[in-house]
């Protein structure tokens, strides 16, 4: 071992001369003062500890303006934007709240449950929400999932799809919004009776998401998947993560005209006032714990609303008005080859009634266009043609062609 030698009693960094108050930290061919020592430390975590990122700012919108900005892509459904508006402003203005150490209240979060036929508009309001507030969004599909321990995904992998969404990103994954579709696929089976067999993929199911739902650190597999021993996880807090079920909920009319004591057809002088028409606008919690949902995973959804079903006129609408309507969508693929397309009212009308005919909702609007659209989006790129108008009589024939060629 080298031989330890001392200097003539300065500091080898500074040259500050030893003292009796301050002593010198000795080395094998130099020393070091308790200043300089200080100094070295300092820079070694300045060089080699990361801060932490700066939590990203939330652009917080009031409720009015929240559906205000709703209005622009979503037709109808007044009622569900005004309750989902109110909603989501509760939500970020308690995350700025937590944030300014304020520990005399605590806001619980109110995570959100829209009930609705299929192309109403469910998927849409949540997706503008989080384009307008800039924060991580994502979709995933309730029927995926299986209890822990069987084929099939953990609800973990839920939050792996959302750091996706926010580029692994953590701290904004943290104030990301997940909307659940199909929620009402893993009710229970027997609601009112249920059984002692295992229902792997439904109430299971449940069970596993009342832990993302009520706001835990969560050890998550970063590319998604079922966990292992050997596999390195991503700790994600919920606690700020805004959840959004969703679901058709059919048949749920039934049990709310039964708890309203009334029938879906006929007439009862006593509930005269009740629209029997549209029975999902007095949907409640209740109603969904009948329905087959546990009454823990109620408790975590607070807040519940209905969305419509779209007659023709809210059809016809959506297919023209939005600022990302169809037609607009469609008038700029062609614009973009320098062609000008036009669609004739009557043939607006057309496709309306072919979508409240296959009962589809705004989902179907484009399914129909396409199918009109096909052979004049294969044809006029390389074509001449500057312009093209598609008549009512343009429309019927391509559709019509379409549906005989699926048929055989």
């Amino acid at each position: 071992m080298a031989k330890q030698t001392k200097t003539k009693g300065y500091c080898s960094f500074c040259g500050c001369p030893e003292t009796k108050e301050e002593p010198l930290i000795y080395g094998f061919s130099g020393a070091i003062c308790d200043t300089c020592a200080k100094a070295a430390l300092q820079l070694l975590h300045e060089n080699h500890v990361k801060a932490a990122p700066p939590a990203p700012k939330l652009k917080l919108l009031k409720p009015a303006e929240i559906k205000a900005r709703l209005d622009e892509y979503v037709i109808g459904q007044d009622e569900a934007k005004r309750v989902i508006s109110v909603a989501v402003y509760n939500h970020y203005k308690r995350i700025l709240y937590a944030e300014k150490n304020e520990n005399d209240v605590e806001i619980e979060k109110s995570n959100i449950i829209m009930v609705g036929e299929t192309g109403t508009g469910k998927t849409l309001i949540a997706r503008t929400i989080a384009k307008m507030l800039d924060v991580p969004f994502c979709i995933v599909d309730a029927t995926v999932f299986t209890q822990a321990g069987y084929v099939g995904e953990d609800v973990e992998s839920i939050l792996s799809r959302l750091l996706q969404a926010a580029d692994y990103d953590v701290a904004r994954a943290e104030r990301g919004i997940v909307f659940i579709d199909e929620i009402d696929k893993v009710a229970r089976k027997g609601a009112d009776n249920p059984s002692i067999t295992r229902d792997v993929s439904g109430e299971g199911v449940q069970q596993a998401l009342l832990k993302l739902l009520e706001g835990s650190i969560v050890n998550v597999p970063p590319q998604g998947g079922r966990k292992h021993p050997e596999q390195q996880f991503i700790q994600v807090n919920t606690q700020n993560i805004l959840f959004i079920g969703s679901g058709a909920f059919n048949n749920l009319d039934h049990i709310i005209a039964e708890r309203m004591n009334t029938n879906v057809i006929g007439y009862n002088a006593k509930n005269r006032n009740i629209d029997k028409d549209n029975l999902l606008q007095y949907v409640s919690l209740q109603d969904i714990k009948s329905f087959g949902l546990i009454p823990e995973l109620c408790g975590r959804f607070p807040v519940i609303t209905s969305l419509d079903k779209l007659d023709a006129a809210a059809l016809k609408q959506i297919l023209i008005q939005p600022k990302n309507a169809l037609v607009k969508q469609f008038v700029k693929l062609f614009d973009l080859d320098g062609i000008q397309l036009t669609f004739d009212d009557e043939a607006i009308d057309y496709i309306v009634e072919k979508a409240v005919e296959l009962n589809l909702g705004a989902r179907g609007l484009r399914s129909i266009v396409e199918k009109i659209m096909t052979n004049a989006m294969y044809e006029f790129p390389s074509s001449n043609k500057k312009s093209m108008s598609i008549t009512l009589k343009y429309a019927k024939e391509q559709f019509e062609h379409s549906i005989f060629k699926f048929l055989n």
